[in-house]
């Protein structure tokens, strides 16, 4: 299956060339950027670290995390506009200023902004991240659990 053609929700998706997973599709605002990632996300997030806050210019920044060979870029890489250094950084559209993705943990993994798929993914974010730092005038009102800091150094 691996390249074959599917017909999703009147768009066409194209297969994974490892498994039979779903490719899912993003762009940005202007779509001068559009990007294909498989629907194999390891966990997803809303971020309400100010550094989020502010790319998105939001409350949190909903993402969801995969390994890099599992995202691909497919019309517009060269208007990207990155902020930050080869192995971590953010990637906006240079035209319409779109946070698209961001490059973490040493180039290794790709969080994707979920707000910018035009593809369902199978994956809901679990829980709240830097609740510690978040917008004073914003309320949490799920019950996902909420962390002062990253999910990985504890402290709900």
């Amino acid at each position: 299956m691996a390249g074959d053609k599917i017909l999703r929700e009147g768009r066409v998706v194209t297969a994974s060339a490892n498994s039979n997973e779903h490719i899912l599709t993003g762009e940005c605002f202007c779509r001068d950027v559009r990007y294909e990632v498989a629907d194999a996300f390891a966990y997803a997030l809303n971020c309400h670290c100010s550094n989020c806050r502010r790319t998105t210019g939001s409350a949190f920044k909903p993402f969801a995390g995969i390994a890099r060979d599992k995202f691909t870029v497919v019309s517009g890489a060269d208007g990207l506009l990155i902020y930050g250094d080869e192995l971590t950084h953010d990637a906006h559209c240079s035209r319409c200023g779109s946070l698209l993705y961001s490059l973490v943990r040493g180039g290794a993994y790709v969080h994707v902004a979920m707000g910018t798929l035009r593809d369902a993914p199978a994956i809901r974010p679990t829980a709240h991240i830097f609740v510690g730092s978040k917008a004073p005038w914003y309320a949490i009102t799920d019950d996902l659990p909420q962390y002062q800091e990253h999910v990985t150094q504890g402290g709900e």
